[in-house]
């Protein structure tokens, strides 16, 4: 059942992906060029997620824990660093140069857009050094 659940929840994100356009990066590169010909559309969509998770935090995290899984996997690091600002600028100079992130490229890897092929094995490869670096400092 789990595995059953896994599917159809990465079905529905990747079909709510591919209709709100952020699979295409000429679309989110509109949207983060603020200086040229900006397209605010991707607003309504980040807004709308933004407004769900407020929400549905608050009741679902009320809940001894989820209904398919042992327990809620939430962050344990709390306090921002070095490591956090870094990671979150490195990975929005990556959005804004490519017009990808991790989630609409591997939605797009079905739609014969052949430059996604490259981006999402640099993308593993960075997880994979971020994860060696991760074991060599402990």
């Amino acid at each position: 059942m789990h595995l059953i659940i896994s599917l159809l929840s990465g079905i529905l994100f990747g079909l709510g992906l591919a209709v709100a356009q952020m699979t295409n990066p000429l679309k989110v590169q509109a949207f983060l060029d603020m200086a040229g010909d900006w397209d605010p559309s991707l607003a309504f969509v980040m807004g709308g997620a933004v407004m769900v998770t407020l929400v549905g935090f608050r009741f679902i995290l009320k809940r001894q824990g989820p209904a398919w899984g042992d327990s809620f996997h939430l962050p344990k690091l709390t306090r921002i660093d070095r490591r956090l600002i870094g990671g979150a600028a490195l990975f929005g100079i990556g959005w804004g140069l490519t017009g990808y992130c991790p989630g609409p490229a591997l939605s797009s890897m079905l739609t014969g857009n052949t430059e996604v092929w490259l981006f999402v094995p640099a993308m593993l490869a960075g997880g994979a050094v971020q994860r060696w670096q991760d074991r060599r400092r402990t």
